[in-house]
């Protein structure tokens, strides 16, 4: 099957939105803190990125969600910095410190190439937001090498619509956050003003871009939506708000993610009510809320007394 992407990049249409998404540099609203450094001139913001991308590393990775990794893992690829900063971060020196290596655009390409290579389902982009432009500058360098991966878009969900439609016929999976339904939680603890309506706005268009959750005869996914949604403490989360709304608003037949990882890393222990795991009860509400939703497809995480998820 030819890519989308394919038939964008011979039309010239990823041409024009390669110009556009540098053109945002320039003034950078890539993201809804619409920070407003030249980027172009190498300025930086709250992500913390700059001109070129900038890579914490790139693997084969087989611990995502089974229909991403299938037999032969996932293409992941974790770009430094992020839009959030989120006190308990399980990523924090990629995220918060941008530990990594600048790179071109055509090495970022050619690192695309390799993975596929390696046969790879897909090619999984981790915490790509601010650097969108640069990503669509490598996929136009990378199909006449032979690229023809889908392409996973791994985000904290908190995203501006009118970027995600750059991406329209590019991204063939979508793999959000939903992190909140309170937007002081989302300020105290991931500083993301606005991000319940901004979230459910982005995942919303997502889900128009590429519908439900779509697998070929192998139960590898080719296209679709997965929400991942990570129960927090006290259910700061908003679990018991956002998985009926996700029912109601998207659909019961979306997939959802589960999880139940969170630990206090990082500078969660500063945060009233973090510092500590999530216990059964809160994990059993939440999985209630779910199968009350009638939320059927996807993933439950089991959890471990000790400290998270098994």
């Amino acid at each position: 099957m030819v890519m989308d992407y394919v038939k964008l990049h011979a039309s010239g249409e990823l041409l024009h939105r390669i110009r556009e998404a540098y053109r945002r540099l320039a003034s950078c609203d890539l993201c809804p803190h619409n920070c407003g450094v030249n980027r172009i001139k190498d300025e930086r913001g709250i992500c913390g990125a700059g001109l070129k991308p900038k890579i914490a590393s790139t693997n084969v990775h087989r611990g995502e969600e089974p229909p991403i990794s299938g037999t032969q893992g996932s293409g992941t690829i974790f770009l430094s910095g992020c839009s959030l900063k989120c006190a308990y971060c399980q990523n924090f020196p990629i995220s918060h410190f941008g530990n990594g290596q600048e790179i071109p655009t055509r090495e970022l390409a050619a690192r695309m190439v390799k993975l596929q290579k390696q046969q790879v389902h897909n090619i999984n982009f981790v915490t790509p937001t601010h650097y969108l432009p640069q990503i669509l500058a490598a996929l136009w360098l990378a199909i006449p090498l032979g690229f023809s991966l889908p392409i996973v878009w791994n985000s904290s969900g908190y995203e501006n619509v009118d970027a995600l439609q750059l991406l329209d016929g590019i991204v063939s999976l979508y793999l959000p956050d939903m992190k909140y339904s309170d937007n002081s939680a989302a300020v105290d603890i991931s500083s993301a003003p606005g991000y319940c309506e901004i979230n459910r706005t982005a995942v919303i268009e997502m889900l128009r871009q590429v519908g439900h959750l779509q697998v070929n005869e192998d139960d590898v996914a080719a296209r679709g939506l997965i929400i991942r949604h990570l129960v927090l403490p006290g259910n700061r989360a908003g679990s018991l708000e956002t998985l009926p709304w996700i029912a109601g608003n998207l659909g019961d037949e979306t997939h959802i993610a589960l999880m139940s990882q969170y630990f206090p890393a990082h500078k969660a222990l500063e945060i009233e009510g973090m510092a500590r795991p999530v216990n059964h009860g809160e994990y059993d509400a939440a999985v209630a809320a779910l199968e009350e939703a009638g939320l059927e497809n996807g993933w439950v995480q089991e959890l471990d007394e000790e400290r998270g998820a098994i």
